[in-house]
């Protein structure tokens, strides 16, 4: 028996809810894309090297480091998440996330302490990404749980379109920086402060959460899992696991293409001008976030299965051509054209794509499930986007060739569609 929609937030509306959870979805994606957004200041104080190439490598190699251990992190604090509640875990996620924040900030660089720099840093990314391993299950789950009946799509959506405003605020931190700070001090010491901005926002955040409300669906459940029955369900559900993952490919991999590695491109591929570039990034952030809604309340509508498969046929057909005509003709309004088309498709895409895999998901390991799929997927194709992109236009000379790898992802998106919705539902088997 479910409860009545009347009952399921008690003592707080829902837009307070979305606010409070999603308030640290921001702080946590805004702390993570850092890292990406100022990989050419980065590599220069912590990877210094022979070649800026080299160098730039070293540092996304790093960048990417983080979301190697998001697997790690969507099992374990998964796991806990579905045994102790939304709200207690997605405080302890918050923590972790913070400790990796702080050390990123304050770590001196190579100049000043030597490999010990390095060293740090990849701490630093590692404690980021465990944490961030569970974070959006975690907020997604909590969004689903608590949706008004029928409505789910446009609910969930907003844990994604958390992480366009932590964009938005995070290309207009170095939007301002750029304008105010030269480029030696940026290099020097300017690419920090945004750092610093994120740990002043901790406390903030963490009085949030520590207020939200557990969704009454988690406190009507009977059974708990414990760690090792967890495991078990999400091994016996594996082949769903891994679907789930190629249904994330196309989302994580035109994600960070279009945004994490955005400013690089036309600063280093491009060779337009570093505020160009953050400025091109603003607005894919903006409009990400108005198109992730949509694409929730369309597949409230008319279903997630045409959406995802619309999308990613999309996405297949012109992600390279995009490119290729951004490459032939850079400029500022260009890179802007490209890449709202392609923040297009994939807000559309997502915004169908998370509720669907919450609802793809065994209940007693929603949490722990979803966030092992995002997590295989953020590494195997999100994380090491930025390395990737810059890979391949060094081996062939394209400067369109990620436009491979965003399609590639899609053809991943586009075949879990298809086998995840071959049936009305897919055959799921609970551990007991």
């Amino acid at each position: 028996m479910h409860p009545s929609p009347s009952t399921v937030m008690s003592g707080q509306s829902k837009a307070t809810a979305v606010f409070r959870v999603t308030a640290g979805n921001f702080l946590e994606q805004f702390d993570f894309f850092l890292f990406g957004f100022y990989a050419t200041q980065i590599a220069h104080v912590f990877f210094p090297a022979t070649s800026d190439f080299a160098s730039l490598m070293m540092t996304f190699a790093v960048f990417g480091a983080g979301f190697l251990m998001r697997p790690l992190g969507a099992i374990v604090l998964g796991a806990y998440i579905d045994d102790v509640g939304r709200r207690k875990g997605l405080i302890v996620t918050l923590s972790i996330m913070a400790s990796g924040t702080i050390l990123i900030a304050f770590v001196p660089g190579y100049a000043t302490i030597g490999l010990l720099a390095p060293a740090l840093v990849l701490v630093g990314r590692l404690l980021q990404g465990f944490s961030a391993g569970a974070e959006l299950g975690g907020v997604s789950v909590y969004l689903a749980e608590m949706a008004t009946p029928g409505r789910k799509g446009f609910f969930t959506s907003w844990q994604s379109a958390s992480q366009q405003v932590a964009i938005v605020a995070a290309a207009g931190l170095g939007f301002a920086l750029n304008q105010s700070l030269d480029a030696t001090a940026i290099a020097a010491w300017g690419w920090r402060a945004p750092f610093f901005v994120g740990c002043m926002i901790v406390p903030f955040i963490f009085m949030l959460r520590r207020n939200l409300s557990e969704t009454q669906e988690f406190k009507a459940r009977q059974h708990r899992p414990s760690m090792k029955e967890a495991f078990a369900t999400l091994l016996q559900n594996w082949t769903v696991v891994i679907a789930g993952m190629m249904l994330v490919a196309m989302t994580t991999a035109s994600f960070y293409l279009i945004t994490v590695y955005a400013p690089t491109f036309g600063k280093k591929v491009l060779h337009l001008s570093t505020a160009d570039s953050l400025l091109v990034t603003l607005c894919v952030g903006v409009s990400n976030f108005i198109w992730l809604p949509i694409g929730g309340a369309l597949s409230d509508r008319i279903g997630r299965r045409p959406l995802l498969l619309g999308m990613t046929a999309l996405a297949v057909a012109t992600s390279y051509p995009a490119l290729s005509l951004l490459a032939h003709a850079p400029s500022f309004v260009n890179m802007l054209v490209t890449l709202l088309w392609l923040s297009f498709m994939y807000g559309i895409y997502n915004g169908a794509m998370v509720v669907a895999l919450t609802e793809v998901m065994p209940a007693e390991v929603r949490v722990a499930g979803f966030s092992l799929a995002y997590s295989l997927a953020t590494a195997v194709f999100g994380g090491f986007t930025p390395a990737i992109s810059t890979g391949l236009i060094h081996v062939t000379g394209d400067k369109a060739a990620p436009g491979y790898w965003m399609s590639f992802a899609a053809i991943c998106g586009l075949s879990a569609t298809l086998a995840l919705y071959r049936r009305r539902a897919p055959a799921l088997t609970p551990a007991h």
